[in-house]
């Protein structure tokens, strides 16, 4: 059976909208989950809680990158601030060693809940990150 090697987590595309956004240096929420609901019929002899899956939750889609003169994620979240939410897809897609995609997760229904500017210190010399936190309403991976 030939190795196979896991994917790097550096090669990554985040794409907004339809558009592509570079520089991202990390990105982080690609997760979902089914809350528990536990129930005991009152009939039972046993003392068994029942566990029924229930609504599913999706963590907000954290990104992280290096701040520019491109206001593009400022502007969307100021929407958002000025009570005209724009409701968007996106795709954050993984890469092989080649660049080539190999895994999509696909958000639909997303906005901007925060934006977060540098955290700007005199005593280092470190990269100006912007934050942006993207609420949404469902991810699905696709090949």
């Amino acid at each position: 059976m030939p190795r196979v090697d896991p994917y790097a987590n550096y090669n990554f595309l985040v794409e907004i909208d339809g558009v592509t956004t570079a520089g991202f240096s990390e990105c982080s929420g690609l997760d979902a989950s089914v809350d528990v609901i536990e129930y005991r019929e009152g009939n039972e002899k046993l003392q068994t809680v029942r566990k029924l899956p229930g609504r599913v939750c999706y963590s907000p889609i954290v990104l992280r990158r290096g701040i520019t003169q491109d206001r593009a994620l400022w502007d969307w979240f100021k929407t958002v601030v000025n009570g005209q939410v724009q409701r968007t897809t996106g795709t954050i897609t993984l890469l092989d060693s080649a660049r080539n995609p190999v895994l999509r997760w696909n958000f639909r229904e997303g906005w901007p809940s925060k934006w977060e500017g540098p955290k700007l210190g005199a005593k280092s010399n470190e990269v100006a990150i912007e934050t942006l936190v993207i609420e949404h309403e469902g991810i699905e991976l696709v090949e």
